[in-house]
């Protein structure tokens, strides 16, 4: 069965380009019509282009990736869709700006899927290690701020002082709302809170 070279990129959003990534795959002599582009986030494989390729991958058959972020984000989903190529398709995967990520053959006692799979655990580590670090530098920033007397979340708003009186004058048609809410300084939806929780 005849060997397909394929490329895969990824963006995030509509706005990105992937212009260098395809120039990457291109170089690689990948033909245009075999790359395969995502534009949307990495949280996740549900993406259509991917899936397709997937279902086209066969056995023998080699995915190029300008970078494994362009893959996706989540460590531990990139190495779940990397056993589904490798093992179960039984394709090859090569990550172009990182080459010890490349499982084809290396002409040694060591195979590339077990080089790959190797550095991708070492990668996942690190990732994780990195989200609890940061996790944690979190935590430890609120509750030093805490400890100074910052407080988090939504400011709780003051009534202004005149509230009732110029909310009387609208309601018995004395003024205009948007003359109301201009005294006041407030929005419309605060507004209408209030005169409900004040009974005006």
């Amino acid at each position: 069965m005849e060997q397909r070279e394929y490329g895969y990129a990824r963006v995030s959003t509509k706005e990105q380009h992937e212009d260098r990534q395809i120039s990457a795959l291109l170089k690689e002599g990948i033909q245009k019509e075999n790359i395969f582009i995502d534009k949307q986030s990495g949280k996740d494989f549900e993406r259509p282009k991917y899936k397709k390729l997937l279902r086209r991958l066969k056995k023998g058959d080699v995915v190029f990736i300008s970078s494994i972020d362009r893959l996706g984000r989540n460590y531990a989903e990139i190495m779940d869709q990397w056993r589904i190529m490798t093992r179960e398709k039984q394709a090859d995967v090569v990550v172009l700006d990182m080459p010890l990520l490349d499982t084809r053959q290396k002409g040694d006692d060591l195979t590339g899927i077990f080089i790959a799979d190797l550095v991708l655990q070492i990668l996942s580590y690190v990732a994780q290690k990195e989200r609890e670090n940061i996790r944690a530098r979190q935590a430890e920033g609120i509750a030093a701020a805490k400890a100074r007397g910052v407080k988090f979340g939504r400011q709780k708003m003051e009534v202004p002082s005149n509230f009732r009186e110029v909310a009387a004058l609208w309601r018995n048609g004395g003024i205009p709302l948007r003359e109301a809410l201009e005294k006041l300084e407030i929005g419309r939806t605060y507004f209408f809170k209030k005169i409900k929780e004040f009974q005006i």
